[in-house]
Order: C-alpha cells, then structure tokens, then sequence
C-alpha cells in the first residue's frame, strides 16, 4: 500500500511578497522550519530557472543528514498564483528519504490581505520494506506534524513579529512547565495514594478525623482525582481555566492538609514548598500559552481543487 503525500495549508494575514520573501530567502527559510538546520544556495547562471542548493538537518547525537535539491519558481501557474516547485534528495546512507519533491502554492485572496500557504510533497524510501514500515509508522507522521507546525510558526511571525527563536523557547518552556505538572499529579495521585497508602497519607488522613471509617475510599477518590487532573493539563494545557482551577485545588489540598497536620510545615518538602512550586510553574505555563504554534491551525488533506492545482 503505498503512502500518501504530506499536504499542509494554513491561512495567514500577510502579503504575498512578505511570504515569498520569508520562505525562498535561504536564511530565512531556516529559521522557521523544523526540518531544517541549514539550507545554502549554490551560484547559478544568470537566466537559469533552477537554483540548487544544499541542506542539513541536525538528528541529534552529532549526527546530520546532508542533501542536496533544486527549486524552481514559477510566478504564475493556470490560475494565475505564485507556486514553487522542488526536488531534494540525499546520497548518505542514514537518511531515510532517498529521493523527493514537491510543491509550494499561493494563494492570495481578493484584497491580498490574506494568503491561503499550501504545499504538498512526496518522496521514496530507503531500506526496503523495513524503511517504508519506518516511514508509514513513525517517520512520515512526524514529518507531516514538523511541517505543519512550522507553518504555523511562521505564521506567528508574519502576523505577529515574533521571532522564531523567542516562538521555540516559550514552546520549549511551555511544555517543560507542563509535563513537570503533569508528572507531580501522576506521582501523587498514583504512589501514595492508590498504590502505597498506609505509607503516610492513610496516617494524615485519619489524623484530620474528617471522614471516620471512610479514610480508604476518600484517599482513592482523591488519587484518582489527581490522576485525571494530569490527564485534564494533557489535553487542555492550552486553556487558562485549567492553571486557575489548579491554583484553587492546590489551595484547597494545601490548607488542608497543614490544618490536619501542622507539624509538616517542619519538614524539609511540606505541601507548603510543593504547591509554591506547582502554582509557579502553572503561572509559567499559562503565561506562554499565548502565540504558541499549533500543527492543528493547519488543513492536511487537499480538496480536489487543490489538488489539481498541484498536479
């Protein structure tokens, strides 16, 4: 079964010389697309349609996958709107892609205010059948959300001015806010509540006497409570109620339990020093949700007038 191109297009409130100037300049192509570190323009002839070039993505483990490719601009195609053709392709024997191309299409609207960005690109494999499995499982998936989530950081640029980089760290710290979240709840839902109870969190709640005879059946709801607020970060951490509600259950567990037990004020991690850190780092998350790039911004099927505008 062979695979299908990777298709993106997103919508974004810029002029078509802004984005043909942001996406055919080498430097800054760069900046904006996740699947690429570097990307050089080789010299041409004057009067030569095809400009060459080489490019290298960074994979980690000082490892790089260097290729090279040829891009063609077409100012108008059939309905008269800009497109950019391209083939690319790498000789080393590590990359996975051996061979490739595809398309870059504007589309402006009717006053140019607002240019509908389209691309559409397909390639072949190495490594056999092993490789195309690769591909169809994890690596094309990938790819498909790396270029739709770079568009949508370009788009940031474009409409908003902010850089790339600044777009990259407060997504890196975003992200790391979140999941530290994510995993204290898990930890504190999971450990000590539902899987080792009697550890001390059995003890502190009996201790309260708030619940008398209940203490295992409240201390379960309470875990699994915690559980499924880590779940609710995972899937709305882009939502600023999601932080506020925090800061209030933080509030309510921490009153609660120092109230219950106030010699654990004296220890060396109390609730106290827990939920000053947890509301920091939910203020840090909420603080960036703002103008973080978002592959669901992007189309990534083509509609059969797109479609035949790429073929």
């Amino acid at each position: 079964m062979k695979s299908k191109p990777i298709y993106v297009e997103i919508k974004m409130q810029t002029k078509l010389d802004q984005l043909w100037k942001y996406t055919q300049t080498p430097e800054l192509h760069q900046e904006w697309d996740l699947r690429f570190s570097e990307i050089a323009y080789l010299p041409r002839e004057i009067g030569d349609p095809l400009q060459k070039f080489l490019y290298r993505t960074r994979i980690g483990f000082g490892l790089n996958i260097k290729g090279t490719g040829e891009t063609k601009a077409i100012t108008q195609d059939q309905e008269d709107q800009p497109v950019s053709t391209l083939k690319f392709g790498s000789e080393q024997r590590i990359s996975l892609i051996r061979i490739g191309g595809g398309y870059w299409k504007y589309k402006p609207d009717s006053n140019g205010r607002e240019i509908t960005f389209i691309t559409q690109y397909d390639y072949q494999t190495r490594f056999g059948a092993v490789g195309r499995w690769m591909d169809r499982l994890l690596f094309r998936p990938l790819f498909g959300y790396a270029t739709a989530w770079s568009f949508d950081r370009l788009r940031i640029w474009l409409e908003k001015g902010t850089a790339p980089v600044i777009t990259m760290e407060r997504t890196l710290g975003h992200y790391l806010s979140v999941i530290s979240l994510m995993l204290i709840w898990l930890y504190q839902g999971i450990v000590p509540k539902l899987l080792f109870p009697e550890s001390g969190e059995m003890t502190l709640l009996r201790k309260t006497g708030w619940f008398p005879g209940s203490e295992e059946v409240i201390l379960s709801i309470v875990g699994a409570a915690e559980v499924g607020f880590a779940l609710l970060l995972y899937f709305k951490h882009r939502k600023k109620w999601v932080f506020k509600l925090q800061a209030l259950a933080l509030l309510v567990l921490g009153i609660a339990a120092i109230i219950g037990s106030p010699e654990l004020l004296q220890a060396s991690f109390n609730p106290l020093t827990l939920s000053i850190a947890m509301g920091v780092l939910g203020l840090f998350a909420m603080r960036t949700i703002h103008d973080l790039p978002n592959a669901a911004n992007c189309l990534r099927r083509p509609s059969p007038k797109s479609i035949k505008a790429g073929s």
